[in-house]
């Protein structure tokens, strides 16, 4: 393969899920003059849309809105610091809090998604790698090849998921969260800083799709 092909192809798997980072973690510092951490912004939005009874809780999962707990998910990081990333973090979890009491349909449709495949994906991760185990046993590398193929198009599934995903993030964030920033809870200097926090946020899942096509691409060479 080319260098600059592959390094382009590096680029795109890579790429998505390096900027994100770097996007989230340049305004991670603690800032003074914010009047309070993302968990303090959470819990106030969320008591602010009648949703007194979600939940803002830390975890070290990733921060997310669990749709079935009904709970806010903050990492430490955004729960307790007091900066543009936690403070943008926050408001673009409390926006899926929001589409849910809303029943905004991509949100309930990439929900049921998930929840239909979730055995399919568990189902991926044991037939990959038998695939070789099984081509050794029963000296059949027909069924190794379909064990290998079944397993690709499961992994295809997870990048449907996150693909479905993209517009639900899109609308957590600029339609639910940035405006909220921009009716008085940031100064007009900082929305242009959290606005790409809040696009990171939006486009996570572009990276997570990144590489898992990178999964099934690989995988895929399996079958050759």
């Amino acid at each position: 393969m080319p260098i600059l092909l592959l390094f382009l192809l590096l680029a795109f798997l890579i790429g998505p899920s390096l900027w994100v980072r770097w996007q989230i973690r340049r305004h991670q510092t603690d800032r003074p003059d914010l009047p309070g951490t993302g968990g303090e912004l959470a819990r106030h939005l969320l008591d602010r849309a009648g949703l007194a009874d979600v939940p803002v809780e830390p975890t070290d999962g990733g921060d997310h809105y669990d749709p079935r707990a009904r709970a806010v998910r903050l990492t430490p990081a955004h729960h307790d610091g007091r900066s543009i990333s936690a403070v943008a973090v926050a408001a673009h979890e409390v926006g899926h809090a929001l589409q849910h009491r809303d029943q905004y349909g991509p949100l309930i449709a990439r929900d049921r998604l998930v929840r239909s495949t979730g055995w399919v994906r568990g189902f991926a991760g044991l037939m990959l790698p038998a695939a070789p185990i099984l081509a050794v046993a029963l000296h059949s590398p027909v069924v190794a090849a379909a064990a290998l193929g079944v397993g690709v198009l499961s992994m295809g599934l997870l990048v449907v998921v996150h693909l479905v995903t993209l517009p639900v993030e899109w609308d957590a964030s600029f339609r639910r969260a940035l405006p909220i920033l921009e009716s008085g809870y940031l100064d007009q200097q900082d929305i242009a800083a959290a606005r790409g926090v809040l696009r990171a946020a939006a486009l996570t899942y572009v990276a997570a799709a990144a590489m898992a096509m990178l999964n099934v691409v690989r995988w895929l060479r399996g079958l050759r």
